[in-house]
């Protein structure tokens, strides 16, 4: 599904608007395990999230799925990826993390962080050249 990048800026923008109102949620369940292997493994806090979430910009974006879980095939999912300088916490100094995020922005402006881990193989960005 195909997105310009004047629609991702507007999307993100909405987004950035849900999590500064605290109209957000990050997916931590069992169904979502290597969101909580990223927490057991690097020193990052749900602030810190934010912050990165914060930060994603359109050159971020890669595409948008449509939800696969039952009853919500009508949700889009946007997936970016980041670079991020996490502290290991078994270790020392920081590492250059390459992370998977996909968003669910709902109608009633609440966002949900269905994924936020380090990337399993390699995303295709939409606007990096």
């Amino acid at each position: 599904m195909k997105r310009s990048y004047e629609q991702i800026k507007r999307y993100l923008k909405e987004v950035r608007a849900a999590i500064q109102a605290d109209r957000c949620r990050i997916e931590q369940s069992g169904r979502r395990p290597a969101n909580q292997e990223l927490c057991k493994n690097y020193v990052i806090d749900e602030a810190g999230i934010r912050r990165i979430l914060l930060a994603l910009t359109p050159e971020d974006f890669c595409k948008v799925l449509h939800n696969q879980h039952k009853g919500f095939e009508q949700e889009l999912l946007y997936v970016f990826g980041k670079e991020a300088e996490l502290i290991p916490r078994f270790g020392t100094g920081k590492e250059a993390v390459a992370l998977y995020i996909k968003i669910n922005k709902l109608n009633d402006q609440f966002v949900i962080i269905v994924s936020f881990h380090k990337q399993t193989y390699p995303l295709a960005y939409a606007f990096k050249p």
